[in-house]
C-alpha cells in the first residue's frame, strides 16, 4: 500500500528556517509529480509547491523565493526547504503525489498525514 509520511515540522521563530521531508513507501513515486500543500485552521488547503519527475518546479507568489522543493529519487523522498518564515506560514503541511504536476489539490491521488509547522512572531 502506497504511503507518504511527512516529518520535520515544529515550532520556529519568524525569520527562521525549517526543512520538511516526505518519504514514500509501498511503491516508487519517481515518475510522479510531488507537491506540498498547507492548511491553516478555518482555511482551505493551499498549494505551496510542486516538482515534476524531471525536477521542474512551480510555486505560488506567497512562497516564491522563500521555499524550495526538491526530490531525491534514490531515497524516494521529497523535501521542502522553508526560509524567512512568517507567522502566516503557520499551518499543517501535507505532501502529495500525482501523475502530472499541478497546483490543483483535487488532482493529487496520494496524501500524507501532515506535519504541523508553527511560526512564532
Amino acid at each position: 500500500q502506497a504511503q507518504l509520511v511527512e516529518s520535520g515540522g515544529g515550532l520556529v521563530q519568524a525569520g527562521g528556517s525549517r526543512r520538511l521531508s516526505c518519504t514514500a513507501s509501498g511503491r516508487t513515486f519517481n515518475s510522479y509529480a510531488m507537491g506540498w500543500f498547507r492548511q491553516a485552521p478555518g482555511n482551505e488547503r493551499e498549494f505551496v509547491a510542486t516538482i515534476n519527475w524531471k525536477g521542474s518546479t512551480y510555486y505560488p507568489d506567497s512562497v516564491k523565493g522563500r521555499f524550495t522543493i526538491s526530490r531525491d529519487n534514490a531515497k524516494n523522498t521529497v523535501y521542502l526547504q522553508m526560509n524567512s518564515l512568517k507567522p502566516e506560514d503557520t499551518a499543517v503541511y501535507y505532501c502529495a503525489a500525482t501523475l502530472i504536476a499541478t497546483m490543483n489539490v483535487h488532482d493529487y491521488r496520494y496524501w500524507g498525514q501532515g506535519t504541523q509547522v508553527t511560526v512564532s512572531s
